[in-house]
């Protein structure tokens, strides 16, 4: 048993001073620090320094980091990313598929699958397909020759542990896919992105399932007077919606708009990193590709914006630093806000008894100085 003192903890909506967490794999109790003294004795105690305390961090959207990518294809890989991004405060990540060939893409879905279990960093929640169900003409840096349209078989092996599919409605012949998805699998969240989609369609998709936008603005149709496109049936819907804050993807300004159209309990952030994230500059490869960083961006020889090399405590530092925002509604964006996306919500995204002991410790400059996954320390530089 352990104990968590001298923090301001951050809870899903209030910050607590002067009390304590008390945890094992879960969380036992939270408490004032007089009555934690009263009610326990002999605790190894951790002291966060006056710091903040905050449930871990969760990437719903993450390709690589430190010169790993998922489609590697290896444990090593999957080890790699996670050790490297609990030190930006990550407990939790869905491990993101990209275009490739069939083959490859079913070699790192049973990658994944094989190795769910990892222990040594951040937890591997499941898994985010994107690609090869998109549209061309907004690929991105996926490979066109991949692409193709959604198909139950490619994947019906891997539902277990698939959380979220971004996926081109318009691809979908009748919405046969989205009703599939939505009728026989209502624990994966279908997102729409890297797609041409109208209007139209894409309300179409809503209204049948799709409860996901796949970094808003990027890859897609955007808002116009007489085709509000994908960014206008984000904004007139429900759904949630990622955001890349790394202020390269998107003007900043489009953060104070997203926030006065969207529920904060929508709005998650990501990092769509790639492997170079947490490296210097120069070249790397996505997807066969090869990728130049340089200055905080990733791209293709053409220009094309390849993933990113954003760590998520920067991406929050970002929307700190630009929006007049609460650091309870603030933290929402990668705790609460992704578990509910994904389903897990119930025993992980907030610190609440009996729920995981996942935590971040971190500055007011949003530096991580410890990440504590399931109760065990990952990560420590306090």
């Amino acid at each position: 048993m352990k104990a968590l003192i001298n923090g301001n903890i951050i809870l899903k909506d209030k910050i607590l001073e002067q009390y304590v967490i008390v945890f094992e794999k879960q969380i036992i109790d939270i408490l004032s620090f007089n009555d934690y003294k009263q009610k326990y004795k002999n605790i190894e105690e951790i002291d966060a320094g006056g710091k903040y305390i905050s449930a871990g961090f969760i990437d719903v959207h993450i390709h690589g980091a430190n010169n790993s990518d998922v489609m590697d294809g290896t444990r090593e890989a999957l080890e790699n990313i996670a050790q490297t991004i609990a030190k930006n405060g990550v407990t939790g990540f869905l491990a993101t598929t990209m275009t490739m060939d069939k083959t490859t893409i079913k070699e790192a879905l049973e990658n994944i699958k094989n190795n769910i279990d990892i222990d040594s960093g951040a937890k591997i929640l499941g898994t985010h397909l994107e690609g090869p169900f998109i549209n061309e003409k907004y690929k991105g840096a996926q490979s066109k020759e991949f692409i193709v349209a959604p198909e139950y078989d490619l994947i019906k092996e891997y539902v277990d542990i698939i959380k979220i599919i971004t996926y081109a409605p318009e691809k979908d012949k009748d919405f046969e896919f989205t009703h599939k998805m939505c009728n026989c699998h209502k624990d994966i969240t279908l997102s729409i992105g890297h797609s041409n989609a109208t209007y139209n369609i894409a309300m179409e998709a809503i209204e049948k399932g799709a409860r996901h936008i796949t970094h808003l603005f990027n890859a897609m149709t955007g808002l116009h007077h007489r085709n509000p496109g994908i960014v206008g049936a984000a904004f007139n819907s429900d759904v949630s919606c990622e955001i890349i804050a790394d202020n390269i993807h998107i003007n900043p300004a489009n953060y104070h708009i997203v926030f006065r159209q969207k529920s904060k309990d929508k709005i998650v952030l990501i990092t769509d990193a790639m492997r170079a994230a947490c490296l210097k500059n120069g070249k790397y490869d996505l997807g066969g590709q090869e990728v130049h960083v340089s200055n905080g961006a990733a791209r293709l020889e053409d220009g094309t914006l390849a993933g990113s090399v954003l760590r998520l405590n920067g991406a929050v530092k970002n929307i700190y630093d630009e929006l007049d925002i609460s650091l309870v509604d603030l933290i929402n964006l990668v705790t609460m806000n992704p578990a509910k996306v994904i389903g897990v919500d119930n025993i992980k995204g907030s610190i609440e008894k009996d729920k995981y002991s996942d935590f971040a410790v971190f500055d007011k400059d949003f530096n991580v100085y410890m990440t504590i996954v399931e109760g065990k320390v990952v990560y420590n530089n306090l």
